[in-house]
């Protein structure tokens, strides 16, 4: 019988993308679960299955995992308060368990162990641990950085054409949402037992400034790079009334890659869907309509 496969947080952008590329890749039952099943609607009427399944409800989180063979858990967005997010995926790592699941994919981050500036590693490294110790075969996926978390900034940067940032000559190898969801959902169909952590990144790793340049490139528009300490970016976030947990994030994640943080290019992506992941080159491409301002 094929094996019926899970993915959580199907309605977040990940997860979608992840469920869509699934459907191509595995012939047998597919399960798509998200707090609100509403938003899985269109998925329904391509005859995927669809469950409710909140990390904060445990009778969901039985009844989501019941019968499922394999499962993408999809780490979620709950950074607002310390130690949260941490006890929602340890509910649903200790629901798979429960539930006979035979193996767990995780959407972690880039190197999360002790020691990590990023404000929300421990999530992360606490959610590896308790899958390491479940006992269940596993492929840890430690995402690098969206490209797509540049658009959060980019408008600014090019309105004003200056880029604040505590980041150094640290290196970030952005990688596609899309990429990272595919590599996902390739890990979920794999037919494997091998226990795994992988980076999955994109093709090339890029300082800031290096960044900076190449959007300058890309919109006809320079970019002036304006490097400050922690403390002063601290200030400056701020200023613009982001609120105080957010300034925090963003400021631990310029201090992280200063610091290193994120890892070497690798070719996982390419190794586990067999196509290359999206160069930055062409998201920024992409983005250019978006941006008729600065064009």
């Amino acid at each position: 019988m094929p094996e019926t496969l899970l993915v959580t947080g199907a309605a977040g952008q990940l997860g979608r993308l992840a469920v869509d590329h699934l459907a191509t890749l595995h012939e047998g039952p597919i399960v798509a679960a998200s707090r609100d099943p509403a938003k899985l609607a269109d998925l329904a009427a391509r005859g995927i299955a669809t469950r409710r399944i909140d990390f904060e409800d445990a009778a969901s989180l039985a009844e989501g995992f019941r019968g499922i063979d394999r499962a993408l858990i999809v780490s979620t967005d709950a950074i607002d308060q310390p130690g949260r997010r941490a006890a929602q995926h340890l509910a649903a790592v200790e629901a798979a368990v429960k539930a006979g699941v035979k193996r767990l994919v995780y959407t972690s981050m880039p190197k999360p162990e002790p020691g990590s500036a990023v404000v929300f590693a421990p999530d992360h490294h606490a959610t590896e641990q308790a899958i390491r110790g479940s006992g269940l075969a596993h492929t840890i996926l430690r995402v690098s950085w969206y490209q797509e978390n540049l658009l959060g900034s980019l408008g600014g940067i090019l309105a004003s054409g200056a880029w604040l940032t505590s980041a150094g000559e640290g290196r970030i190898p952005y990688v596609a949402r899309v990429d990272a969801a595919r590599a996902a959902a390739a890990a979920l169909a794999a037919d494997t037992a091998a226990n795994e952590t992988l980076d999955v990144t994109g093709p090339r790793a890029w300082t800031t400034a290096e960044v900076a340049a190449l959007i300058a490139q890309v919109f006809g528009k320079p970019i002036q790079l304006v490097a400050l300490d922690d403390a002063a970016l601290a200030a400056q976030l701020g200023s613009l009334g982001l609120p105080p947990f957010l300034v925090a994030m963003l400021v631990s994640m310029d201090r992280n890659t200063r610091e290193g943080g994120l890892p070497a290019v690798t070719d996982v992506v390419a190794r586990l869907t067999g196509t290359p992941p999206r160069p930055l080159e062409a998201f920024l491409q992409d983005q250019k309509a978006a941006f008729p301002v600065a064009a």
